[in-house]
């Protein structure tokens, strides 16, 4: 026992401690950056390492049974399917123009955002 919790589930929360670090790491940078290919970054490499985190400090806190081999079949989904689909819209954005944010073309990337908005309008 450590400070009074089984170990299992002492595991298991510090797993779930740090997903959901990485979760908050993911949002914040969907805020934080500048442009549409950073922000696909973000959230898809430390939202995959959050939820990972987060799902096997489940899978240890339930123990060997079958809501674990549920929770770690999801996991293995998602693990595969969020970079995948990360690159597709990073790709497909990159194919139909979406401007790449640097400073020299940061004015570029806002007069394409507006008129993106002015045509869904």
């Amino acid at each position: 026992m450590i400070f009074g919790i089984p170990v299992r589930e002492f595991i298991a929360f510090v797993l779930m401690g740090l997903g959901l670090i990485f979760l908050v790491g993911s949002a914040i940078g969907m805020l934080r950056l500048p442009d549409f290919y950073s922000r696909v970054h973000a959230s898809g490499n430390s939202e995959t390492l959050g939820t990972a985190l987060v799902f096997l400090g489940l899978a240890i806190y339930n123990g060997f049974t079958d809501a674990s081999f549920k929770i770690i079949v999801i996991f293995l989904f998602v693990f595969l399917g969020n970079p995948i689909g990360s690159h597709i819209l990073s790709k497909a954005a990159y194919k139909t123009g979406h401007p790449v944010w640097t400073l020299k073309h940061a004015d570029e990337v806002e007069e394409f955002e507006k008129k993106a908005g002015e045509e869904e309008n």
